[in-house]
């Protein structure tokens, strides 16, 4: 059987995991993943699920080489409370374009592919609702299922430590400190990459809240180090309880780091 058929089936099993669990008792406000850089520490109430959509996100990067654009479309993720303070994740970017022009040559390249599959788990120790402090631990894997350009070849692993603090009742303060083994460039093998996120949302109203976030990721992969440095805004609109829309942009801030990234999202909880 195809990559796609089994991510299909492995999102399909949750669904129905869900489908038998007892009605949820915790109603606790929605708090997507998405959008941003950072991850939040709350986590998804027991017998509910998240679904979080990534409509477009599109990359622009630039050297005096050339110049690279991708795009990917409906990159997805699921998170099923299992717990009261533990969820599943399963994810899956379903498809991806790239086009590359060589500056010298002005040659141009596309290409297209599927992406990999994550499987995740977080786990709160403090407010899963994700009020005043709250901390939790996330690891993840990734299966390769897609194919470069969109997928990284081989599979790859990372832990999350997510922690969240509000510092009033619309200003909260995110932590994201994040250690992955990174597939290799070449696809094929695994080394240290470690990234933190730190960032800072505020409500503007009940149903609008703006993050403005910096990164600093490093990457030890065997063909060159590098060290990205990213700086993020982002505005999450709640028109109704369980429904999010965002948008967002990422700037990069040195060389190493992709010049750009827009991005429109969707996140619905059933």
């Amino acid at each position: 059987m195809g990559s796609a058929y089994r991510a299909h089936a492995s999102i399909a099993a949750l669904l129905l995991c869900v489908a038998v669990t007892p009605a949820w008792a915790d109603d606790r406000d929605y708090c997507p993943a998405r959008p941003g850089l950072g991850t939040p520490a709350c986590t998804i109430a027991p017998g509910r699920i998240s679904v979080e959509v990534g409509l477009a996100d599109w990359q622009h990067d630039a050297d005096a080489t050339g110049q690279t654009d991708s795009v990917l479309f409906g990159d997805t993720l699921v998170r099923v409370g299992l717990g009261e303070a533990v969820e599943a994740q399963i994810g899956w970017s379903p498809f991806g374009i790239e086009r590359t022009r060589d500056t010298a040559t002005g040659i141009v390249g596309h290409d297209h592919a599927v992406g990999d599959v994550l499987v995740g788990l977080k786990a709160n120790l403090l407010h899963p609702d994700g009020n005043g402090l709250s901390f939790a631990i996330q690891p993840c894997a990734t299966l390769p299922t897609g194919r470069s350009p969109v997928g990284a070849g081989d599979w790859g692993a990372g832990l999350v430590a997510p922690v969240t603090y509000d510092l009033s009742d619309t200003v909260n303060l995110e932590f994201t400190p994040e250690i992955d083994a990174a597939v290799d460039e070449d696809g094929n093998g695994r080394h240290v990459a470690f990234s933190g996120i730190i960032g800072l949302g505020y409500a503007v109203s009940d149903q609008v809240g703006v993050t403005i976030e910096v990164e600093d990721a490093r990457d030890h992969d065997p063909s060159g180090h590098t060290t990205q440095w990213l700086s993020a805004a982002s505005l999450a609109w709640t028109p109704a309880t369980d429904l999010q829309l965002d948008i967002g942009a990422n700037l990069g801030l040195n060389a190493d780091a992709p010049d750009t990234e827009v991005y429109v999202g969707i996140s619905r909880r059933f």
